[in-house]
């Protein structure tokens, strides 16, 4: 369900309107009788998904790297008694 709310109410009424969008309504909010914005809840699914991908290909523009490599940063500040 979509909602249309004013400027003005949306100002005054922000923490209401955020309730509303975690409960899954839009809310569109309008400047006289024109939509400038559009608060909708964030898909915390399709987020994980663009972050892995993202790590994906920053991982692709660099060479393999070893586990003895993963070792030695683990290790890399402690000390061995």
């Amino acid at each position: 369900m979509t909602i249309e709310i004013k400027v003005a109410h949306a100002e005054t009424h922000f923490s209401e309107l955020l309730s509303k969008v975690e409960a899954g309504e839009d809310v569109v909010i309008l400047r006289g009788n024109e939509p400038i914005a559009r608060l909708v809840r964030i898909d915390a699914r399709e987020n994980r998904i663009a972050a892995i991908e993202a790590l994906k290909v920053e991982r692709a523009r660099h060479k393999p790297v070893s586990s003895a490599e993963i070792r030695r940063w683990r290790d890399e500040g402690r000390r061995w008694i």
